[in-house]
């Protein structure tokens, strides 16, 4: 930043005014843009671009307002309640996870035969029900299991039935729509379900993920960190007066982001840490649960939340119970959902989590000891009002079943999507046929009634 940004005609020094040069650019800048507004009264027709702001220097001003205002698309709408119906957290396993390794059907000779190197024996499994069993790497969840509180869909697809990664993802995250809405299947569930307030829907992931992609705006946090200004007492006011005074009284494109950007800021404050009682997984994936926690502890009216796990598409080095990627990859999963649920405290009854992947693999495996892609995979539903057990259709595995050695992919998803949404959000059938356009949802009974 150069000296015709300075407050006075006389041009002193801009970076008297913050502890550091960011600080002290950021209330420069929105100072002289008040001037401006004011002595003109009229639109500022020319703007700050993102550039100009991020030329002024690396402040926590201007981070929020590069990392959060200007990439993160929020909810501008009056404050309102937490629903009373909770919040829904969509888990996205990204590569295409293997449900057959998941959920195992106890003992079955034609996958036992498919899978020889890979394949789990009945006495290794957490048992589900008397067909099924969950690999062991997933002991994590033993407790909610053992309370009801996990429901497992195999056999389950998208309708396009793809084997692109691409393809498949894209068509889930939109909802199976075919019609040219590029919409994500949560904007059309947010649209449905009216005003919130500004942390009602968040992306763990950035870029913003597929499924909110539209027109209900959500904001986009990697970590509590980046939602907080580095200051306090004096510096801290000023700090929000500048970025406050950057776009008042302008047409300009970022002024409603900055302001819910400050917005986000400010409620920040309400959010507690993490609960030391609960252990999260070491990286990513343990921090992002960990923050969602954090936020829907603070009851700051959040209806739903995404986050992606990768590493899924494993065409090779699947392993064993005793090694392998599924058994490492599943067990940082289930050690990250159990510990999610646990941190929650009475949260948990009005929380409850979906986890699905692109599409499942093929039965019998490769000739690296790993799996291709396939069709029919898995889906999980975890947590508050959710009934365990295996759901949804499912045959025996023989030939005649199989599709080009492929699971058909006997249930949709958007059944699955429509009964957890209808029940945890309190939509209406009217309001759930808006979300997946053209489809007529069959219950599969795997979330609690009345």
């Amino acid at each position: 930043m150069d000296d015709r940004y300075s407050l006075h005609p006389d041009r002193p020094n801009w970076r008297r005014l913050g502890p550091t040069d960011g600080d002290a650019a950021v209330r420069a800048l929105g100072d002289v843009v008040s001037e401006q507004a004011a002595s003109r009264g009229e639109r500022w027709s020319r703007g700050f671009t993102r550039r100009r702001l991020l030329q002024g220097g690396l402040g926590m001003g201007v981070a929020l307002l590069g990392a959060q205002m200007v990439t993160t698309r929020v909810s501008y709408a009056a404050a309102s309640e937490e629903g009373a119906n909770g919040a829904l957290v969509v888990l996205f396993l990204r590569g295409g996870m293997d449900g057959l390794s998941v959920l195992v059907p106890f003992e079955d000779p034609v996958l036992l035969a498919a899978r020889p190197d890979i394949a789990i024996r009945g006495a290794q499994l957490l048992p589900v029900d008397q067909r099924f069993g969950l690999h062991p790497a997933l002991g994590g969840l033993a407790p909610l299991l053992k309370a009801g509180k996990v429901a497992a869909v195999p056999d389950i697809a998208t309708p396009e039935l793809s084997r692109s990664h691409f393809q498949a993802q894209d068509c889930l995250e939109r909802g199976g729509v075919s019609n040219g809405d590029s919409r994500g299947w949560l904007d059309r569930v947010l649209e449905a379900s009216g005003a919130g307030t500004t942390f009602r829907s968040l992306s763990a992931t950035n870029p913003l993920t597929r499924s909110l992609v539209g027109s209900s705006q959500s904001l986009v946090v990697r970590n509590l960190d980046s939602l907080t200004i580095d200051a306090d007492g004096d510096t801290l006011d000023r700090t929000r007066r500048a970025l406050e005074l950057l776009y008042t009284g302008i047409d300009h494109p970022y002024a409603v982001q900055s302001s819910i950007a400050l917005e986000a800021a400010a409620a920040a404050g309400q959010i507690p840490p993490s609960s030391a009682e609960s252990t999260f997984p070491d990286g990513g994936f343990g921090d992002d649960l960990s923050m969602l926690s954090s936020i829907i502890r603070a009851d700051l009216g959040m209806r739903v939340a995404t986050i992606d796990l990768g590493g899924w598409d494993m065409h090779t080095g699947v392993g064993n119970v005793d090694a392998g990627d599924m058994t490492m990859m599943l067990a940082a999963l289930g050690d990250g959902i159990a510990a999610f649920f646990d941190s929650l405290g009475d949260k948990a009854a009005s929380t409850t989590m979906v986890v699905m992947s692109e599409f499942g693999r093929r039965v019998e495996q490769n000739g690296t000891g790993g799996t291709d892609h396939g069709h029919g995979g898995l889906a999980l539903a975890i947590g508050g009002g959710v009934r365990g057990g295996v759901h949804g259709a499912w045959e025996a595995l023989d030939a005649g079943m199989l599709e080009r050695g492929d699971l058909p992919g006997r249930n949709d998803f958007r059944d699955l999507l429509s009964e957890v949404v209808a029940a945890r959000l309190g939509l209406s059938a009217s309001q759930m046929s808006g979300v997946f356009p053209g489809w007529k949802a069959s219950p599969m009974g795997l979330m609690a009634t009345g």
